[in-house]
């Protein structure tokens, strides 16, 4: 079997004394989604910021292809692939589509200090791009991203982060805002991304989505790994019992947020 696209081997994240993720083995193959589920609190976003490049973990090892990476800054992982998408997608309601699609990488035309965006082609591409994933309503890449709904927006996102080249998608509660018509709109978009053959990686605290999804499951509780398993292994109701015997992490992260002010932001050292 081919390495995983993306894997955490015995990953721990603390600040300062506070301990966060504890002995976290992750892996996500090309094609494959992994569900990663907990109830707020659960410790995920920590999770999801140690795999963007965020945060560097603070014990273990993260591997792309089977080989050691190390992430700086979130810059370095959207260059090694990566790429997270949050609850709407990051989108800027007062932009265009063609402007939202190409926000940081606008194509230009001209020439020297007279080069201006090119509106035509970003309008084109986007509206492409998008229609490849089924979003069949937008067909006008100057309409203003407000205007979409909340599962069109996802939809952009996602195949912009295509377009540039992401490997592994990571999905922040992609469903969790979004209305039943719109979650199943995303879900579809999912799928279509794992049959491209991207890795993703489905952040939730919703056990129906995922498994609507789900190729492998593992379930968060208290930042540690309470349970790893396949399709099939475990039914919804089994899935939600073991999410609900986590407790809140509440004190926890705002003993984080305490931490991080007292040191004006400043990453704390490494152990």
């Amino acid at each position: 079997m081919t390495a995983p696209v993306l894997e955490m081997r015995n990953v721990d994240k603390s600040f300062g004394p506070i301990d966060v993720l504890h002995e976290i083995s992750l892996k996500v193959h090309a094609g494959e989604v992994l569900c990663l589920l907990g109830d707020n609190g659960a410790g995920k976003s920590t999770l999801i910021r140690t795999l963007s490049g965020v945060h560097k973990p603070t014990r273990g090892e993260m591997l792309m292809d089977g080989e050691p990476v190390t992430f700086t800054n979130p810059k370095q992982a959207q260059q090694m692939g990566i790429a997270t998408v949050h609850q709407f997608g990051g989108t800027y309601p007062l932009m265009s589509v063609g402007r939202n699609f190409f926000v940081g990488a606008e194509p230009t035309k001209g020439w020297g200090p007279f080069k201006v965006f090119d509106r035509q082609k970003a309008n084109a591409i986007a509206v492409d791009a998008v229609q490849k994933f089924g979003i069949t309503r937008i067909t006008d890449g100057d309409r203003l991203v407000g205007g979409l709904s909340g599962g069109e927006r996802q939809s952009l996102a996602i195949a912009r982060a295509v377009h540039f080249g992401a490997r592994v998608l990571i999905l922040d509660e992609p469903t969790a805002a979004l209305g039943v018509k719109q979650a199943a709109h995303v879900l579809r978009i999912v799928n279509e991304a794992k049959r491209r053959g991207l890795a993703v990686i489905f952040i939730t605290h919703q056990v129906m989505h995922a498994m609507a999804v789900g190729d492998h499951f593992a379930v968060l509780i208290r930042g540690a790994i309470a349970a790893d398993f396949r399709k099939g292994d475990k039914s919804r109701e089994e899935i939600a019992d073991l999410m609900a015997g986590g407790e809140s992490m509440a004190d926890l992260e705002a003993s984080i947020e305490g931490y991080m002010e007292t040191h004006e932001g400043h990453p704390p050292p490494a152990h």
